[in-house]
């Protein structure tokens, strides 16, 4: 909330998707199957390494990590943009905008560090099988995962309170689908030193959880890519790929999107085209994520058809 002028603003107005009511509607409806994958996809994975002791191992735990982040993520974001395409604009508060993008720039953070540290287990499983199991012990795996969750929360709470504390001048409206760092901060006429120290967190915090995580998964697949060439048979080529090629799909799909959005100026790109990219990764990609893992991870499949064929003789 802010008062400027004895005017207080308690509101958010998000404009969507600007597009006629029969395209709404199908985009309502497309979303929302989207929406129920996404939920049923990523629960699966959960339930599929939880009751799979096959599957207890520390790959699989990370991956319960990532679907835990991409349930989050698209259930911050999809409920309310299902909202707006029925009403062509959605209304919330302004405490709701900031912890909209609080949790966004959470799951964000985890994400991008989830997905190094499973970088690094591929590496040590591949470039340093012996030492493997006495590295990627299960207190080592808790801690990777306790860290990497209240680094990003904690991180991004100093971000948000900072962002709150900034002057507002209305009306606050935001042409786009939820609230995004960039257009919330575009809205605040405060030219003060908060307002520079707001602006300068996002260029610090981009250091440690998305280039630092980006460079260390590139040294850390460079490496990978060198000891599977080392591999004298085609065959043990194969299988040391096949344990990291869904990682690294999931890896170039969240970087692209990622780099689309936040790396180029806003200038050079339409609002269009920057909200369907920005849907690709906070709906999209959490829907992509256990399909890519379902499709192309031969322990994921054999987990399935298990469960499958218990409950059909159940």
């Amino acid at each position: 909330m802010y008062e400027n002028n004895q005017t207080i603003f308690t509101e958010v107005i998000l404009l969507g998707f600007q597009s006629s009511k029969e395209t709404s509607i199908v985009l309502f409806i497309f979303l929302l199957i989207v929406y129920i994958l996404t939920l049923f996809g990523n629960l699966l994975i959960i339930t599929l390494v939880y009751y799979n002791k096959t599957l207890h191992i520390p790959m699989y735990f990370f991956l319960i990590q990532l679907s835990i982040s991409d349930i989050l993520l698209t259930t911050d974001i999809a409920p309310n943009l299902l909202h707006m395409l029925l009403h062509k604009s959605g209304k919330i508060s302004f405490t709701g905008c900031i912890f909209q993008q609080y949790i966004f720039d959470v799951m964000e953070c985890t994400e991008c560090l989830l997905l190094t540290v499973m970088s690094y287990d591929r590496y040590l499983a591949i470039c340093n099988p012996l030492h493997y199991t006495s590295i990627m012990n299960e207190v080592f795996c808790i801690k990777l995962i306790i860290c990497t969750w209240l680094l990003s929360i904690g991180a991004m709470m100093i971000s948000s309170i900072t962002i709150a504390y900034l002057d507002f001048c209305g009306p606050i409206i935001i042409d786009h689908f939820f609230c995004d760092v960039s257009p919330v901060l575009k809205l605040s006429c405060s030219y003060t030193f908060l307002a520079k120290v707001a602006q300068f967190e996002i260029l610090l915090y981009s250091v440690p959880f998305i280039l630092l995580p980006f460079i260390t998964i590139i040294i850390s697949y460079s490496y990978i890519i060198f000891s599977i060439l080392k591999i004298p048979s085609n065959t043990g080529k194969k299988k040391a790929f096949s344990t990291c090629s869904s990682h690294l799909t999931v890896v170039c799909i969240f970087y692209v999107t990622l780099i689309v959005i936040y790396a180029f100026p806003a200038s050079g790109q339409s609002l269009t085209i920057r909200k369907l990219v920005s849907l690709i990764y906070t709906v999209g990609t959490p829907l992509m994520n256990p399909i890519i893992y379902s499709l192309r991870n031969r322990d994921i499949k054999i987990a399935f058809a298990k469960l499958r064929s218990g409950l059909v003789h159940f």
